[in-house]
């Protein structure tokens, strides 16, 4: 299993700080890592620093240092500093010089710039040094909103409010100052590099208003894009600022699913000249109606532009106007829900004014005089495809011009402009991501403006990653091939993105469409799952990483030598990279003229020539880094010479060999066989060597005995038989040698040795075992797969080589790759393997290496192509649906887990209670989740459950909570009326009736209709019966099928019933004996009977029309008329009329009307009309107040209003009083009366205004009073500032 991922430790100990330096000075930034060895890099806006006349980077040991010598206002940037996988930012603040100060009263209090709204932190400025003669109480006016709170800084400096730059900008909009006049403009960068979508950017003023739809003359928002560095650039031009442009500013920037905001503030100042000032500006008039004469004098302008006459251009202001023609534009513009948010953030007091303004302004919507039809405001295109952008003008000979981010486009091969009556079309054909910019069509003085996007296409993985697995210390190279050239992938381990650092431990690699990722020297720790991702797709790979394990393929062995011979000690491991010391009894080694040490690959070797007593000892190899060794020893063999007679019998000298004179010697195959053989005898004895037989039966040429099957014969030196060219007889001084060069399997078997001379001969015989690797096992067989897994088994192969197998080692690869994975370092003794962590889905291939003490073999055939696919969960809701004597339906819903292999079936069983034997209820599957079992005995009690198939074979059973018995179950009948026919049908005459009443019952009930308790006939209604339900079927439906039906269905003894009310209407006859009953001056009574045939539904009304008998045109006079009389009015004088009354029901008119016979004639006579006299009223009432006067307490300094209702007839006159005193006249106070509500404000209140207020209103029929308290509070800061003061001159 990976090892988790290791939490981020910073590298820093000591982090640099956010500083803020005056213009032309000098600052340091500090900052100390962990380890003093740390490579440190210093950056400003992601750009490397280095040493200069300008930057000083210094190190001492684990503390770095920036110095940055004197500042200028362009230094104002976000620095970082980068020390391995850890970056910190910070930000250097430049602060302009200070000019020195001519006059103590041009020096201003301190001051901090007002937020326009208070839903938004505010935004502190840097208060300008004060002299102490220049300090002054402060006003309400000048008292800060509260700031956050700022963690204090380091090294004396001011806390830092400003937000860091954790998010999206690389540099955010600072605040500013301007004067009424001039232009500024606030820059924002985002760097887009790692963002999927290009940032859409929003400039807002105060809370809510968009500055999108404010851009024109004033205000200009323009978007710059560097394709190199993926920078994108937001300016935001204020021209011509006004006064009312200040105030607080935000900027939010968003692309996809991330978000970043900042806010900056924007002060505009008044000009420093007062000679130009008309005082007669100030004197505005409220007026509301447009002119210049009436309205009250507002004095407010005059004292906001004194005061800032007073104060210093370093300080922001926020400058409140009236209403402007830009605010009525956005009030125009917006609901009335937004009215009151306007007001309060522009300032507006009398919203009743501004709303009668409003009502007044008439919206008239600018056509165009240029353009019929303008640009769409944004296309998009896909990257390599064509676009069209038209434009439809009003004068077709006008010329256009286009623009594209301000520039004229020329025409090329790739823009293509037409012309086609009134159309103008631009045409880019082959879009690419440079396209992606804003179009403008220019004609004359006027333009339209899009914004053109390029798509681009998902970049798509065509070759996936592979599965890996390696030792650890080796080079691990991810690759995987894209779709398309120089295309940005993500590489990620664990879901933590991969970067490049400073150890290179981590190298990413770019060759076309090919990406790598190459890890130097792999760690436990880089074991993981690697993940290549694009905007079109993803790759996962999977890397482990195993310790090496060093194996011993040949030890050294025992020696036993003689003087002056050469003794030489070897052994094999598997890592050839591996290097050891030898080691004599404990002392190391070392190599000089007799003794020599070599590594050559796996093979280590220690030579020693012309050995001596004293090299006789213990000989250990000890390989560097593993915790074993390897021992052997050397014998000395003394060998002593006594003097013999010439006739010395020959003699073989074994006794090294387990002193023995038969022994077995072990080879390798494809190594050397030497066997070299001591022996002694004079004369030179005659060396016989043979293979198949021992020595004893072996008989030199001229012997009875027949020779063995191969011998190599030794005489004097020279060799008289040779049978093959890979074995070597040699013989020296007291030895004999026989060599096979590369051994083989067929080497194998007993080599004798006979030596003969005159005075007699010996012989020995030497048992040689060839051993090699064994033979590959079988193709392997898939047993089972799972979700992630399989189980694969194999048969040992035919020949073990000689040495008993020891285990196996197993590989697997995916279909569409040629590398394949070890699964296991170690062999494994089993013949059945479960591989895991495979990927669910993905064909794989095995096979298998078979691993004795020689080696390991050659691999098996690749086992057939699999795919690792779990069973899918069980099936859910398995219940009855249905049952009887012989049959059951068991239904049941899908797995909630299907997997990656498609759903093949579902397969059912049963068994009888008692029993283990599942019996499948049908043959093969079924795709359906309701089955129906058929030909079950009667009486048995069975066990049912549905295991679901895919590729990976069945899934857990899903089964009853207990068992069945099958027998038909007696269900009482109950009849389902639908909730429509709970009450009474209505259907009209000609219509068809079909009703299906639904009903349950088991055995199948018996079914029968009834009308008013008769049995229906089969010729009035169709009737059909299922074992469900039960269909009513009427396919022309008359007045007679009206009434009440009854269903009932019985099973045995049991019965339910329902009945279904059907009505049939039509529509009704004409009313009957239609009569004119009076006539008198313009009026005629009539009256009615109703008809006989109301169409089977109650009489909803009468339609009366009456006639001209001159003209005969019907006109209506009543309709619906609900009584059967009525008086027709307002007829002509002289006029003879006729009648006529129509009846109504649910269906309609009734078809014919009832006329009268007789006519009724108006006549010419006149009449007289006497009004009746009735006396005057006298409505006067005295004046009463209905909503009194309410006490309040208010701060000084904020406008106050008093408010009450009164109502008397005639309108009394109001006048107010303040502590008794008449105030009508006072400027200071405002008097309001409208619709009875009065209204008194009190103009900027200082306690001195507070009292006890009086309205009293009189008219002629009396006369009423109200009264109240006004309690005016001084501000509190006021009095906290005076008591600093106090305490200040104490």
């Amino acid at each position: 299993m990976p090892e988790p991922a290791k939490k981020a430790v910073s590298a820093f100990a000591k982090k640099p700080k956010t500083q803020e330096a005056e213009e032309g000075s000098s600052v340091v930034f500090e900052a100390e890592t962990e380890k003093p060895d740390a490579k440190v890099k210093w950056q400003c806006n992601t750009t490397d620093i280095a040493n200069g006349n300008k930057y000083v980077v210094a190190a001492d040991e684990n503390k770095h240092s920036l110095s940055i010598k004197a500042v200028t206002m362009s230094d104002a940037n976000v620095y970082a500093v980068i020390a391995g996988g850890s970056k910190v930012k910070f930000e250097l603040k430049v602060t302009p010089k200070q000019a020195p100060k001519l006059a103590a009263e041009d020096s201003p209090a301190p001051d901090k710039a007002t937020v326009e709204d208070a839903g938004e932190p505010p935004v502190l400025m840097e208060p300008a040094p004060v002299p102490p003669a220049a300090e002054s109480k402060p006003t309400a006016e000048d008292t800060p909103a509260p700031a956050h709170e700022a963690p204090p800084a380091e090294d004396g400096q001011p806390p830092d409010t400003r937000q860091d730059l954790t998010g999206l900008f690389t540099e955010k909009p600072q605040s500013g100052e301007v004067t009424v006049g001039e232009n500024i403009t606030f820059v924002a960068k985002v760097h887009a590099d790692t963002l999927l979508k290009k940032p859409t950017i929003k400039w807002f003023k105060g809370k809510w208003m968009d500055l999108a739809s404010k851009s024109g003359k004033h205000l200009q928002l323009k978007e710059l894009c560097d394709r190199n560095t993926k920078v994108y650039t937001f300016e935001m031009h204020v021209i011509a600022a006004k006064p009312n442009f200040a105030g607080a500013y935000r900027c939010e920037v968003s692309s996809k699913d991330k978000f970043d905001s900042c806010n900056f503030d924007l002060s505009v100042h008044e000009a420093r000249a007062v000679e130009g000032l008309d005082i007669r500006s100030a004197f505005r008039r409220t007026s509301i109606d447009g002119k210049e004469d009436s309205g009250e004098l507002d004095f407010s302008t005059l004292l906001k532009k004194s005061s800032s006459f007073l104060k210093s251009s370093h300080r922001a202001t926020q400058v409140s106007t009236g209403p402007d023609v830009d605010v009525w534009e956005i009030l125009q513009k917006a609901p009335a829900s937004e009215y009151e948010k306007i007001a309060f953030q522009y300032g507006i007091t009398d919203l009743r004014g501004m709303l009668k303004r409003l009502k007044k302004m008439k919206k008239e919507e600018k056509k165009s005089e240029a353009f019929l039809k303008k640009l769409d405001p944004a296309y998009q295109v896909e990257k390599g495809h064509k676009i069209r952008l038209g434009v439809e003008v009003a004068n077709a000979d006008v010329e256009v011009k286009w623009l594209k981010n301000g520039q004229e486009i020329r025409p090329t091969g790739r823009y293509i402009f037409e012309s086609v009556g009134n159309m103008r079309y631009l045409t880019i054909t082959h879009c690419s991501l440079a396209d992606d910019s804003a179009y403008t069509c220019v004609v004359g003085d006027e333009k339209c403006t899009t914004e053109l996007f390029v798509k681009e296409p998902p970049v798509l993985i065509l070759k996936n990653l592979e599965d890996q697995m390696v030792m650890k210390g080796e080079r691990v190279e991810f690759e995987c091939e894209v779709s398309e050239e120089g295309a940005l992938v993500k590489w990620e381990k664990d879901g933590v993105e991969l970067t490049r650092d400073e150890s290179f431990k981590y190298r990413f690699k770019k060759d076309g469409c090919k990406h790598v990722l190459i890890i130097n020297e792999v760690t436990k720790e880089d074991c993981g799952i690697y993940r290549v991702k694009t905007n079109g797709g993803e790759s996962v790979a999977e890397l482990l990483v195993q310790e090496k394990e060093l194996e011993i393929y040949q030890s050294i062995a025992d020696l036993t030598v003689k003087a002056k011979d050469e003794a030489v000690f070897k052994c094999e491991v598997s890592d050839e990279n591996v290097k050891g010391t030898w080691y004599k009894d404990g002392v190391e080694v070392k190599p000089d003229t007799r003794t020599h040490i070599t590594h050559i690959g796996r093979i280590h070797k220690l030579t020693i020539d012309d050995v001596k007593p004293e090299d006789e000892g213990d000989y250990t190899f000890v390989p560097d880094g593993y915790a074993f060794n390897l021992s052997a020893k050397l014998n000395f063999l003394e060998v002593k010479i006594d003097y013999v007679p010439r006739q010395d019998p020959p003699k073989i000298h074994l006794d090294c060999m387990s002193r023995t004179t038969e022994s077995t010697i072990v080879v390798v195959a494809g190594n050397k066989l030497r066997l070299d053989v001591p022996i002694t005898g004079d004369p030179a004895p005659t060396v016989v060597w043979t293979k198949g037989e021992k020595a004893s039966s072996v008989k030199l040429e001229g012997d009875k005995k027949v020779a063995p099957a191969s011998s190599w014969t030794l005489k004097d030196g020279e060799v008289i038989t040779e049978e093959d060219g890979r074995v070597h007889v040699e013989s020296t001084k007291g030895h004999c040698i026989f060599t096979i060069e590369g051994t083989e399997r067929q080497d194998e078997g007993i080599y004798s040795v006979v030596v003969r001379n005159p005075a007699g001969e010996d012989t020995a015989d030497i048992n040689v075992k060839v051993v090699d690797v064994p033979d590959p096992p079988q193709a392997p067989r898939i047993l089972s797969v799972g979700e992630d897994s399989c189980v694969v088994q194999w048969d040992a192969p035919l020949f073990d080589g000689g040495q008993p197998v020891i285990g196996y080692v197993l590989e697997r690869k995916k279909m569409k790759s040629y590398r394949w994975m070890r699964l296991n370092f170690d062999p494994y003794p089993e013949t059945t393997y479960e591989a895991k962590r495979m990927i669910e889905g993905v064909a794989y291939e095995m096979r298998v290496y078979a691993v004795n003490a020689i080696g390991m073999s050659r691999h098996s055939p690749a086992s057939q192509p699999f795919v690792p696919v779990a069973p899918t969960s069980e099936p859910i809701g398995l219940c009855i649906d249905d049952i009887n004597d012989t049959s059951i339906t068991l239904k049941w819903r899908a797995p909630e887990r299907i997997g990656s292999a498609e759903l093949d079936g579902y397969g059912v069983e049963y068994c009888k209670e008692g029993t283990d034997e599942w019996v499948p209820a049908f043959e093969g599957l079924t795709e359906r989740t309701s089955v129906n079992i058929r030909d079950l005995t009667t009486g048995d009690k069975l066990q049912f459950r549905v295991r679901a198939y895919n590729m990976a074979g069945p899934s857990a059973p899903a089964t009853l909570a207990q068992a069945v018995t099958i027998r038909e179950i007696m269900q009482r009948p109950k009849i389902w009326i639908p909730r429509n026919l709970r009450q009474t049908l209505i259907k009209k005459v000609g219509e068809t009736i079909n009703l299906v009443i639904p009903f349950q019952g088991k055995p199948r009930p018996k079914v029968s209709w009834s009308k008013e308790g008769e049995p229906l006939s089969p010729t009035l209604v169709s009737v059909r019966n299922s074992d469900t339900d039960s269909i009513f079927f009427i396919r022309k439906s008359e007045k007679k099928h009206s009434g009440t039906y009854e269903i009932q269905v019985q099973i045995e003894n049991v019965e339910d019933t329902a009945s279904i009310t059907i009505q049939i209407v039509d529509l009704p006859g004409p009313p009957e004996a239609l009569k004119i009953m009076d006539v008198w001056g313009f009026n005629v009574a009539l009256e009615w009977k109703p008809p006989k045939d109301n169409g089977n539904c109650e009489i909803l009304g009468y339609n009366v029309q009456k006639a001209d008998k001159k003209t005969m045109e019907w006109f209506t006079v009543f309709e619906q008329y609900r009584r059967t009389n009525c008086v027709v009015s307002d007829l002509i004088m002289g006029n003879e009329y006729v009648f006529r009354v129509f009846a109504i029901n649910l269906v309609g008119l009734s078809p014919e009307p009832c006329n009268t016979k007789d006519s009724a004639f108006i006549q010419k006579a006149g009449i007289v009309c006497k009004s009746p006299s009735y006396k005057e009223h006298d409505f006067s009432e005295a004046p009463k107040f209905t909503h009194p006067l309410v006490s309040r307490s208010v701060i000084a300094g904020y406008n106050a209003t008093l408010s009450c209702s009164v109502r008397g007839i005639p309108k009394p006159k109001v006048t107010w009083y303040r502590n008794k005193m008449d105030i009508s006249q006072e400027p200071k106070y405002r008097m309001f009366s409208k619709q009875g509500v009065l209204t008194l404000e009190i103009r900027k209140p200082c306690p001195f205004d507070g009292g006890v207020y009086m309205c009293k209103a009189v008219n002629d029929s009396g006369e009423d009073v109200v009264e109240c308290k006004l309690e005016v509070r001084s501000q509190i800061v006021k009095e906290e500032k005076k008591e600093e003061k106090k305490e200040e001159k104490k």
